[in-house]
């Protein structure tokens, strides 16, 4: 299976500070997965806090939304996290499953689904 991007809604009742125990995991694996992690240790770690200052207060984090070969988004509005690479294909489908487990293995419960972008402008 292939997919451009793969949305991780989360439940009715979830809230961002849930992400406090598993966000630094979460990003670590995002980046490791995607090859995009940076080289100076200094730098991930900014990553992670500029996200973590959010989630301490409930807020919905930044991600990672940088020029890349894929992106982790969270959309304004909406209790998801999504992943978006630059084209279809089988990567985001591998790391999409991969951190819904993660999450799923902490607690956080979440659904998956594929390509919602291009379902919605059809």
């Amino acid at each position: 299976m292939k997919a451009e991007t793969g949305h991780i809604i989360f439940g009715s009742n979830f809230r961002f500070r849930q992400l406090r125990e598993v966000f630094p995991e979460l990003l670590t694996s995002f980046l490791q997965e995607s090859d995009q992690m940076p080289e100076e240790k200094e730098i991930l770690s900014m990553f992670i806090e500029i996200n973590m200052m959010d989630i301490r207060a409930n807020r919905k984090p930044e991600g990672y939304n940088r020029k890349g070969r894929m992106r982790l988004i969270f959309p304004i509005g909406r209790k998801e996290m999504y992943i978006a690479g630059n084209s279809s294909s089988t990567e985001v489908v591998r790391i999409t499953e991969k951190l819904s487990k993660l999450l799923q293995k902490k607690g956080i419960k979440n659904t998956i689904q594929w390509d919602v972008f291009a379902r919605n402008l059809q």
